[in-house]
């Protein structure tokens, strides 16, 4: 898997492991894209939060956008530029330090943070029991009553709560101002939720898109437990969570197609373009993904194209990559790429320059091999299921008694209405008040906001 959303053949994958840098998150975006169709839904928000971090992805026309860089290591959250740039295809996501093991703490001013330090997996947050001292998100969620620390991995493994409201303690007698321990909880419940929508709409907007009312398809393993407060947060009124939400991206991987992202730079006017020049570059890149895709097992017959360019108004330093309607050798009509190109640029910044001359950067050239479809059915019980406890739960609008059910219990068809638990083995939903919730015939579960 590449950064790009392409499967490639392992030799090539050796070869050139900078492009995997971003895979696994890839897989997540390519599986949103791909339940996107399946739905029916053109424009989405993939919401993937995990134990490290979250990530979001922009899902445009059913897919994910293709970036020609990205940066690792930003020092500013949400500052392009802070990072290391690398200069491979990418999908466009945006990173937020914050996941499950963020570690909470109190900054020089005395404020509450969350991340991006992590707890990680060992020794993890303090309720594992694996000796970690630090707070984390998960300890928040556990002490809020969103977690239950006796069905943790289906009762596989029990949370230490005690150890975790300690710790959520030693943090509130570090604040400012005097707080009990499940103020200071919801508070880390609060900034990592605050966090996640900021990062969304510094994503959406710096591509021209209102995240308000984009509906977020949520997984990872606490996806569930956050995303319908970050969707309040974005003015959403849907929250869509899939089936094997804890290893979706694991799943993107088994139902992407094999794919190569290329890229070759062919500065100039778009005037005076020199289409030999473009027809041997293309050819070459043609060349090499039709070579990297049967070495990883498609029939040479079966590859299949698409095409862009990098484009950019002449003395701009920041070029726009412009999808083309197909091989621009065929017509080589300039007008035609000018008209594309513009379009893409006023839907960035608002404004076109139609009186300054234009030119084109570099070629892209991407190779397809066929799609993929996965049989991955959910079998749903027969009969509704009822709720097997209920449990105090402090949210944001107060504390409720909310609804325990076990979702493999679940009937296609059936409503639930929040405050109410959905628990799986590997992960667990949240519906707060005002929430209702209908399980799908496919397994998964869309969640809707009553609005007013």
């Amino acid at each position: 898997m590449l950064s790009s959303g392409g499967i490639i053949g392992a030799e090539l994958a050796g070869r050139f492991p900078v492009r995997m840098i971003e895979s696994g998150p890839a897989a997540g975006a390519l599986v949103a894209s791909y339940l996107a169709d399946e739905l029916g839904i053109d424009q989405l928000m993939s919401f993937d939060m995990g134990g490290t971090t979250a990530k979001a992805c922009l899902i445009q026309d059913r897919r994910p956008l293709i970036a020609g860089t990205f940066e690792v290591d930003r020092r500013y959250r949400f500052k392009p530029g802070s990072g290391l740039p690398v200069t491979v295809p990418a999908i466009d996501m945006i990173e937020i330090g914050a996941g499950g093991g963020s570690i909470a703490g109190v900054d020089a001013l005395g404020l509450l943070t969350v991340g991006p330090e992590s707890a990680g997996s060992e020794p993890g947050p303090v309720c594992y029991g694996r000796g970690g001292v630090e707070p984390t998100v998960t300890d928040a969620d556990l002490v809020l009553g969103l977690l239950n620390a006796e069905n943790f991995l289906g009762g596989e493994m029990r949370l230490d709560a005690e150890g975790a409201v300690k710790a959520i303690e030693r943090l509130a007698a570090k604040l400012d101002t005097e707080v009990d321990v499940e103020a200071t909880a919801l508070g880390i419940y609060r900034v990592v939720g605050e966090s996640m929508a900021a990062a969304v709409r510094a994503h959406t907007t710096d591509r021209g898109i209102d995240p308000r009312g984009l509906p977020l398809l949520a997984f990872g393993g606490a996806g569930g437990l956050h995303a319908c407060y970050v969707a309040e947060l974005l003015e959403s009124t849907t929250v869509i969570f899939p089936p094997m939400a804890s290893v979706l991206s694991a799943f993107g991987a088994l139902i992407t197609p094999a794919r190569l992202d290329m890229v070759r730079g062919a500065l100039g006017s778009l005037a005076t373009i020199d289409w030999k020049h473009v027809g041997d570059i293309l050819d070459e890149m043609e060349t090499e993904g039709r070579g990297a895709l049967v070495d990883a097992g498609i029939a040479e017959d079966a590859v299949r194209f698409s095409y862009s360019a990098d484009m950019r108004y002449y003395g701009q330093a920041n070029e726009v990559t412009v999808e083309l309607e197909g091989d621009p050798r065929a017509d080589r009509d300039t007008s035609r790429l000018r008209a594309r190109f513009e379009k893409a640029y006023e839907n960035l910044y608002g404004i076109r320059l139609s009186e300054m001359e234009a030119e084109v950067v570099s070629f892209r050239v991407s190779a397809h091999g066929p799609d993929v479809r996965r049989d991955h059915q959910t079998t749903l019980a027969s009969a509704p299921g009822s709720p097997s406890s209920e449990r105090s739960v402090r949210f944001e609008s107060g504390t409720a008694r909310a609804a325990v059910y076990a979702r493999a219990a679940l009937a296609a068809g059936q409503r639930i209405d929040g405050p109410a638990i959905l628990e799986e083995r590997e992960t667990t939903l949240v519906l707060p008040p005002g929430w209702r919730a209908e399980v799908q015939s496919h397994g998964g579960i869309v969640a809707n906001r009553e609005e007013g």
